[in-house]
């Protein structure tokens, strides 16, 4: 996610000079310096000491460590960025001086080619400045939301998480063109694309996904044999039921590192 929102920026017009990234692995660093021009440092509080902005860009099992070393020398007016699942606001806070800012944001992995779904909320410290700066970092790598952070649990169960659930249709899509007698490659590439152009139909046009579903489906059609075993199958009692247990697995998360980090 931290190399998504280099290339982001970057392809924006930030200048690579005023970026930096931190991380334990030289080899990493080296990579990230020599394909996008920007500083590295293995050094977290060298980067803390460079830095307006800090996106924290960590597993929420390792969050606590990495707060635990920077907490106390982020300067105040700094504007700190979360993204780990599951860790609120407040944990983060805890860790800072009162004069640091934090958002707690939820990316997903398309942010890699731009095509992001990211939401985002602010802390009791946070301005409106901040939520603005927030959403051209995100943008960068595809669309933002602003949502209380009440609702970002929910986000990680659904756009945090759910492109694992697409890969999988995708992927039970392929098999069973390949089950019908089409290539491997041509299947894939096929439901792939299928995928991609209804989401980008439904984006474009507005449209409920309910009415486009019945603009495909024609009276004793091809669409709706398809639709009627979905349905058999429970479809979407199972999407439903991933995208609940994804939230409930985020709530643990967040549990397990305020318990970690100190309450």
């Amino acid at each position: 996610m931290a190399e998504a929102l280099i290339r982001g920026l970057i392809q924006t017009e930030v200048p690579p000079g005023s970026v930096w990234a931190s991380g334990p692995r030289r080899e990493r660093l080296d990579e990230l310096h020599e394909r996008f021009g920007i500083r590295a440092t293995e050094d977290n509080l060298e980067l803390v000491a460079s830095s307006q902005v800090i996106v924290l860009s960590v597993k929420p099992q390792i969050l606590p460590t990495v707060l635990a070393e920077i907490g106390e020398r982020v300067p105040e007016g700094t504007l700190v960025i979360s993204v780990a699942a599951g860790v609120p606001i407040a944990t983060v806070e805890r860790h800072l001086a009162p004069g640091v800012r934090v958002i707690r944001a939820m990316p997903n992995t398309p942010a890699l080619v731009a095509a992001g779904a990211t939401a985002i909320a602010r802390g009791s410290r946070a301005t409106a400045d901040d939520l603005a700066l927030s959403r051209f970092i995100f943008d960068a790598v595809g669309i933002t939301a602003v949502l209380d952070e009440g609702q970002l649990d929910a986000v990680t169960g659904l756009s945090g998480s759910g492109p694992a659930y697409v890969f999988l249709m995708i992927d039970a899509l392929a098999d069973a063109g390949v089950k019908m007698g089409l290539s491997r490659r041509n299947a894939g590439l096929l439901a792939a694309q299928t995928v991609v152009g209804a989401g980008k139909l439904l984006l474009e046009t507005d449209e409920h996904p309910g009415r486009l579903k019945d603009m495909v489906t024609s009276p004793g059609g091809t669409a709706i044999a398809g639709l009627h075993t979905l349905e058999a199958g429970g479809l979407r009692t199972t999407l439903m039921n991933a995208v609940e247990a994804a939230t409930a697995r985020a709530r643990e998360l967040g549990r397990a590192s305020e318990d970690k980090g100190g309450t």
